[in-house]
């Protein structure tokens, strides 16, 4: 029986305020593009595959500068590409500096505090499994979170990212809960989905914008209210 819920960080817990797509289509239009937010939205849904797909491969964490911003270079191409811009690689790079200088920060999306409240009411334990390299004490406690969760494993704690398994066999260690216990929800199929069912987890695919295509191997919702209902259900594990 499932007692134990872990999250994703970023884009399932969190998103950037002021929001990316916002930024990005000021950004662009400081080039004289024009791109809607809707576009945007659904570039970073395809180019955060690729994004994910690579911090695998190689931790951007671990890469130089010029390695880094030869990578963000391409993302950018790739998020404009698929918002219906097509722009050289140079002209990509400008558009990231800009969009990467505007000062933003974390928010929790709307229906994040409900939700994990909701599944502490149930009486399940409620984790987070994240590649950031943050200080998540202060921020979790910033974004009044920190009373919600009750355990946390970040790629800067044990020295490797999503999807290796070690990072959730690190969680489940500190849970101290055997992987069919256990669920990961997160907004990445191979980072969230595969990491967590390659242990033996169970794992939820959150797909805000409608973009997971044929996943088929495990349950997909578009809010994190929809979780609760789904975990008391119990016919999906």
């Amino acid at each position: 029986m499932i007692n134990t819920v872990f999250f994703d960080f970023y884009n399932t817990l969190v998103k950037f305020w002021p929001p990316l797509d916002q930024i990005q289509e000021a950004a662009c239009s400081e080039f004289g593009l024009g791109v809607s937010e809707e576009g945007i939205r659904r570039g970073y849904a395809i180019a955060d595959v690729y994004f994910n797909s690579e911090n695998a491969r190689k931790p951007l964490a671990l890469r130089s500068d010029e390695e880094r911003l030869e990578f963000f270079s391409v993302y950018e191409q790739m998020i404009l590409e698929n918002a219906g811009l097509s722009v050289s690689l140079d002209l990509a790079t400008k558009i990231w500096n800009m969009a990467s200088s505007i000062p933003k920060d974390f928010t929790p999306f709307d229906d994040t505090l409900g939700a994990l409240a909701d599944l502490r009411s149930e009486g399940f334990k409620i984790g987070l499994i994240s590649n950031l390299r943050r200080d998540m004490a202060n921020l979790t406690e910033k974004l009044g979170l920190a009373s919600l969760i009750d355990i946390c494993v970040t790629s800067a704690d044990v020295g490797v990212e999503k999807p290796n398994p070690g990072i959730f066999k690190a969680a489940l260690d500190s849970a101290k809960v055997s992987a069919n216990e256990a669920i990961h929800v997160g907004d990445q199929h191979k980072s969230d989905v595969l990491g967590a069912k390659n242990v033996g987890m169970h794992a939820i695919l959150l797909d805000r914008e409608g973009y997971s295509g044929d996943v088929d191997d495990c349950p997909i919702v578009q809010s994190l209210s929809d979780i609760r209902p789904l975990l008391l259900d119990g016919k999906s594990f």
